[in-house]
């Protein structure tokens, strides 16, 4: 299937540099290969692979080719030297296409040397709102049960689809994070991984974890920031104007992969809506340079709401997710009435939907295939 996000990369690369980041298998290579087909001429180059690092340090590719793709360059040493000196000598007509499976704006935060040379795009699963885009076939059923990564999710069988994930998972633990860094205790990483997927969407406690894994809070701190460098999971904080203190507080976890939960339908739904906020929001940032996050509301009186949509640091809609219950949630009623604010609820199984007290009630589906991409 065509990707969404194929033209807007198109347009960029006419521009500037691409950055491609996402998840493993989230279809970057499937998507750089599209790219590739539109244009005269192209290679394709992975520093994972010995015979394409030699090309890459030597810039053996012949000077005609019009779109370079370099994947996993991130690995190699200097990488962001490279890249800049690759682009400021590349002849007018070249291309170039970076992607890779590690969070490449976390890297560049450190130095400026691609500064104004590239555009990032991030390539997230897929989700309702670009199925709907490009006329792919879905349910939100089929979401809960293989995720949206695109091989599970188009898979002929839910056999094949778990396979998948066996395989996915042991790639992501046994070789993705020992590439990222040297780590010491690979079996506490792991269980940390397998404790994670039964507390999606509940505040996490580092010091609770820690305890039960027989390693410091750091080092808790340390593995989910690995974790969220390599697409696995994503964190969710209290809504807080000062960022400094929004980072101290416990936060959420939610996973790329909905497959991956373990849990009821609820809490696996609760996960893909999170995943679809959070593709929602990466587009406005990426596409439309918005400044916004995704986080939630808690107070010390223990009133909760899912979801805040956050727009330069003011709360746009706060959103309430259930499985089945269509009666108003007082936590979502307390917040939109003591601030004003935009109030939702998304429930999976609802027969009508309605707006009662100002609180707009939505079915699950309609909610989630009218995000913005």
């Amino acid at each position: 299937m065509e990707r969404y996000q194929k033209k807007a990369i198109l347009k960029d690369l006419k521009k500037k540099m691409v950055l491609l980041s996402g998840p493993r298998q989230a279809g970057k290579t499937t998507l750089s290969k599209m790219i590739a087909k539109e244009h005269k001429s192209s290679v394709y180059l992975t520093y994972d692979r010995l015979e394409d690092r030699k090309i890459i340090l030597d810039e053996g590719w012949l000077e005609s080719t019009e779109l370079i793709i370099l994947d996993e360059i991130h690995k190699m040493p200097e990488w962001k030297n490279y890249l800049k000196g690759l682009y400021d000598t590349k002849s007018s007509f070249q291309k170039i296409l970076v992607t890779g499976s590690a969070r490449l704006e976390i890297f560049n935060r450190v130095g400026d040397s691609l500064a104004g040379r590239y555009f990032l795009h991030r390539l997230m699963p897929l989700s309702p709102a670009e199925c709907e885009k490009v006329n792919q076939k879905y349910t939100i059923d089929k979401f809960l049960q293989r995720g949206g990564f695109p091989e599970p999710f188009l898979a002929e069988s839910l056999i094949y689809a778990n396979r998948w994930r066996l395989q996915y998972v042991d790639s992501l633990l046994r070789v993705d994070v020992l590439d990222f860094e040297n780590i010491q205790n690979l079996n506490a990483i792991k269980l940390l991984f397998e404790m994670l997927k039964e507390r999606v969407g509940s505040p996490i406690s580092y010091s609770s974890i820690a305890q039960d894994l027989a390693v410091s809070p750091n080092t808790v701190k340390k593995y989910i920031q690995i974790l969220e460098a390599l697409y696995i999971v994503f964190r969710v904080t209290p809504f807080s104007k000062n960022i400094a203190r929004s980072l101290l507080k416990e936060p959420k976890i939610y996973f790329f992969d909905t497959g991956l939960v373990k849990g009821n339908s609820g809490i696996k739904f609760e996960n893909l809506v999170a995943t679809c906020l959070l593709k929602h929001i990466m587009a406005k940032i990426d596409y439309k340079a918005e400044m916004y996050s995704l986080n939630y509301l808690h107070t010390k009186e223990k009133h909760e709401v899912d979801f805040a949509l956050v727009k330069d640091d003011k709360i746009e809609k706060i959103i309430e997710v259930k499985n089945r219950n269509h009666t108003i949630s007082k936590n979502l009623y307390y917040f939109k009435e003591k601030y004003n604010l935009t109030a939702i609820q998304v429930v999976k199984e609802l027969k009508r939907e309605k707006m009662q007290n100002g609180i707009k009630v939505m079915r699950g589906l309609n909610f989630l295939k009218n995000l913005e991409l």
